[in-house]
């Protein structure tokens, strides 16, 4: 098992704001204490990394909105992958996803937990 490797599972989606923010920056924070860190999207969480959507998204009223978040984890080196099982849910096509975005099966999400030191859901 990897002692510098973190993986986020997010299921989370627009449907549930509140529950949205959190994984991006509890991703950033550990990125920035050099942890590798992996955002493995499925079910709804998916729905986030569709452009434009995640700018719609705000957690708290008069908020930032999910989108800064997710700009603040890419910043930090945060992998981003999205399961195709989750894509094909939602009808979403490579290109309408935002940038950076790799489409992964759903075995990719074991095998990579498999590494890791610590895996959240969300």
């Amino acid at each position: 098992m990897a002692d510098d490797k973190v993986m986020i599972i997010m299921t989370s989606g627009p449907d549930t704001p509140r529950r949205c923010a959190t994984p991006f920056f509890f991703a950033s924070l550990a990125a920035a204490m050099e942890y590798e860190v992996v955002m493995f999207f499925t079910i709804d969480g998916t729905l986030l990394l569709k452009k434009g959507m995640a700018e719609t998204v705000v957690p708290k009223a008069g908020g930032k909105p999910v989108s800064d978040f997710i700009q603040d984890a890419i910043d930090a080196g945060v992998t981003f992958l999205a399961c195709t099982a989750s894509t094909e849910l939602h009808d979403l096509q490579p290109s309408d996803l935002i940038d950076g975005v790799k489409m992964v099966g759903g075995a990719s999400m074991w095998q990579i937990a498999e590494d890791c030191k610590t895996v959240l859901t969300f």
